[in-house]
């Protein structure tokens, strides 16, 4: 008789449900790393064993012992809730009132207009023009990082930003005062590239299935990143 292949260990099951809803490395990182934690916390007794008193337990500890931030518990909560709802099929149900982490009131720090140009201007090349992208187009820091030449529409003054927040794309205005020196980053990729400088002879990674349809897409121009 044929034995059964083994079943995918937890992390396994976890990674093949995130990947397969397309939910962000950052966010699977995060969630992954307070499922560790709480399972530590509770001597690495598997999940199924545990339940909504366990994580009361250990989100009362993080708010009262670690003294998170409110944000921080609730990220926490977010990663059980998914374990046990997505990946285990095992709904927690009512975990009771926990102790939460207090959200003390806080004014933002708004920097001025003179201010965030000096700061920017304290940067040097590309760190310049990439803070500029942020304080011009309103990007968080990892959506800018991850431009892409095509994601610059110079003719209607549009940048496209992909997977960004919620794994949705959208589009924002480009700063006409940026639209220099964004074009010269441009000709210094293609530049790099066109004298084959080993850092541009790395293919660049491509989304899903593009990379076995169009192969050469990774060593184009169009889809090599801005930064």
């Amino acid at each position: 008789m044929d034995s059964q292949p083994p079943k995918p260990r937890l992390r396994e099951q976890f990674q093949a449900l995130m990947r397969a809803h397309h939910y962000s490395i950052r966010t699977e990182k995060s969630y992954w790393y307070w499922i560790r934690f709480y399972l530590r916390f509770h001597q690495m007794r598997h999940p199924l064993e545990l339940g909504p008193s366990e994580v009361n337990q250990f989100l009362s500890w993080l708010a009262s012992e670690r003294q998170v931030a409110a944000a921080t518990q609730n990220l926490a909560l977010n990663a059980i809730v998914f374990l046990y709802t997505r990946v285990l099929e095992r709904p927690l149900g009512d975990i009771g009132e926990t102790i939460r982490a207090k959200r003390p009131p806080r004014l933002p720090v708004v920097l001025s207009h003179q201010e965030a140009m000096a700061i920017i201007g304290q940067l040097a090349a590309p760190y310049d023009l990439l803070a500029s992208l942020m304080y011009g187009a309103g990007l968080r820091v990892v959506e800018a990082s991850r431009l892409r030449v095509k994601d610059i529409d110079f003719d209607k003054q549009l940048i496209i930003v992909r997977d960004g927040k919620g794994s949705k794309d959208r589009t924002t205005l480009l700063p006409a005062s940026l639209i220099a020196p964004l074009t010269e980053r441009i000709e210094l990729i293609r530049r790099r590239g066109q004298v084959r400088e080993p850092f541009y002879q790395v293919p660049v990674t491509v989304p899903f299935a593009l990379k076995r349809k169009y192969p050469s897409a990774s060593s184009s121009l169009q889809w090599q990143w801005l930064f």
